[in-house]
Order: structure tokens, then sequence, then C-alpha cells
């Protein structure tokens, strides 16, 4: 399993540039050919209240300003991200329907699941990458470890006695706790939840003992005290994290796992559309107000160009499709 946890470790946002915290003034972009001539519907594939639609949240409450039209979030959750994801293929190639996605959907699934209902590449384009994020290990506040240590400790001498949420099964929160496991000796019994908005209600109410999940999911329950982060996956610390160890300063070298959020259209959706949603989403995501706000959540801003993106995503295919199969980790 060591070469899991390395070929993890190379699939981080590769050529992705964070953005300066100070940017150009928001400005409304000219329609092209008429478009957008109604409001854009935004699919996150989770359920309220995590990550991805957190970072959904924070990019449709800015683009309207720049495309003249609203952007409305719609929450679609199930089968790991694969019901929404799957919409969104079938979906009318308009440029008025997107996805906001991750590397847990577009990556990971299409090989961990025997038939995820849609092809990452063949029915999809991608507009930009949002950020770059890497997964943090979370506990409750009143939980009794203060230190990724001191669970670590507990987790090798009672192996399966602790309980660790995530998100669903396959995601790279799943893949962070197999490593752990496998590499580390720190033997966690994985109890998965349809999105991370589940998981973390039930970690507060005591049902569960840890957390594995994106970074701008519990960022706001870390900064109000209701959670303690005893590690990230990252090479950096941001934001309300940056007082939290990561797991190679703990002496996990090959504990790297870093995610992404982007968006995406479906695949036949004019050019000229796919140019203007990235011109108008770069513009969104240089906002100080939106990289402060990505940035107090862990993560930094990418904006990438759809050839950029592109790239990203095909390379993170190939990798953690070898990171799958070697985890043994399938689903129906």
């Amino acid at each position: 399993m060591a070469r899991l946890a390395a070929l993890a470790g190379a699939c981080g946002a590769a050529g992705s540039v964070a953005l300066a915290a100070v940017a150009q003034p928001l400005a409304p972009l000219p329609p092209v050919s008429g478009y957008p001539a109604q409001p854009l519907r935004i699919v996150s594939p989770f359920p309220a209240g995590g990550g991805n639609d957190a970072v959904s949240r924070i990019v449709s409450s800015r683009l309207a300003e720049v495309l003249g039209q609203s952007a409305v979030v719609d929450n679609r959750g199930g089968a790991g991200g694969n019901i929404g994801t799957r919409s969104v293929a079938e979906s009318k190639a308009d440029g008025y329907t997107l996805l906001t996605s991750q590397v847990s959907v577009m990556a990971v699934n299409p090989t961990l699941y025997a038939a995820p209902g849609f092809d990452p590449v063949k029915q999809f384009k991608p507009v930009t990458q949002i950020n770059a994020a890497p997964l943090a290990i979370v506990v409750a506040a009143n939980a009794p470890w203060q230190t990724f240590a001191e669970l670590a400790a507990q987790a090798k001498a009672q192996p399966q006695r602790i309980t660790f949420a995530t998100p669903g099964n396959g995601t790279l929160s799943h893949l962070v706790g197999v490593v752990l496991d496998k590499d580390a000796g720190v033997s966690l019994q994985h109890v998965p939840y349809k999105g991370a908005g589940p998981a973390i209600n039930d970690l507060l109410g005591g049902q569960v003992n840890v957390l594995i999940t994106s970074t701008s999911s519990v960022a706001g329950f870390v900064q109000a005290g209701r959670m303690r982060a005893l590690a990230v996956t990252s090479p950096r610390r941001l934001g309300v994290f940056a007082r939290v160890p990561t797991l190679e300063e703990l002496g996990y070298r090959n504990l790297r796992f870093e995610d992404w959020y982007g968006i995406f259209v479906p695949a036949g959706t004019p050019p000229e559309r796919v140019a203007h949603l990235n011109r108008a989403l770069v513009q969104v995501l240089h906002q100080p107000d939106v990289v402060r706000q990505i940035n107090e959540g862990g993560s930094d801003v990418v904006a990438s160009s759809p050839e950029a993106f592109g790239a990203q995503l095909k390379s993170d295919i190939s990798r953690w499709s070898q990171i799958v199969k070697l985890s043994g980790a399938h689903l129906d």
C-alpha cells in the first residue's frame, strides 16, 4: 500500500497558480450572441451543508453581477455525487446548466463504481478549476483527543473501535482513511454518509467520533470552536487551519492528498459560451472577498483556463484510477 499513498501524493493541483489577494474591480461582461438570456442553474451533486455546496454558493453569489443573470444553486445529492452529475451530463448543452464537481466525483467514481452513469471526459467540458483544497481530520470540541498523535495511538491499540465519517464511499476522505490504515496502522471504522452535511451533524451529535472531509466543509465549525482540527492533508496551512499540523509534519510523509472543486458544462456546449463562462468565473474568483472566503476555508484559489483544467482532470483520472484499484475499493 505504500505505492497507493505515493500515487496519492502526486494528485495535487499540478500547474495551479494561487491568486493574489488584490484583484481588478468587478465589471459586467457584455452578452455574447445574446447569451446569457435567462438564469443559470449550478448543480451541486451533494446535499446542502458540505464543501461543494459552500463553494457553489460563494461563486453564484457574485456571478450574476458579471453575467447580468442570476445563478441558482440546485443541490442534487446521492450515490457519491453520481446522481447530480449524471443529471447535468444529460442536460441540454446550452450553457445554462453548470456543474460544480470535484476530484472524488470526476476522477475517483468512474473507477470506483461499476456504473457511475457518466463519463467525465466524453460528457463534460471543463470551464475552470475553482480551488485546490486539502482534507481535514476533525473531531467534536468535546472529543477526548487533543492531538492527532493521541487519536492515532488509540486507533492502533484498539483497531476499528473509533469511527470516522466521510461524505461517502470512495470519496477522497474515504481513501485517506484507507491509506492511514494500510500504510500507518491507524485503523478506524468507516461510516459513509450521503454528503458532508449529514456527517457533520452526526459528528456534532456524537454518533461518530472523527470526520475526514474538505476544509471548506468544516472551517466555520472549527472557527466557532465547535470542532477541533487535528491534521490536514496538504503540504501547507491556510485560513482557520493555519495552526493545524499537516500529516507530513507529523511524520506521515506519503499522506499528501489534495482535492479541487471546479465548474463543468455538458459536452457540446458552444465554445463561445464556455469561453464566456470562463471569463466571468475567473473575474469572480479574482475578487478579494471571494479569495478571502476560499482562503479562510483552507484552500487556494486557482481560476484556470478550460484547457488547463481539462489537463488537470485527465491527469487526476489516470492517477486516482490506480489508487482506487490498489485500495481494493469497489461499489456497484
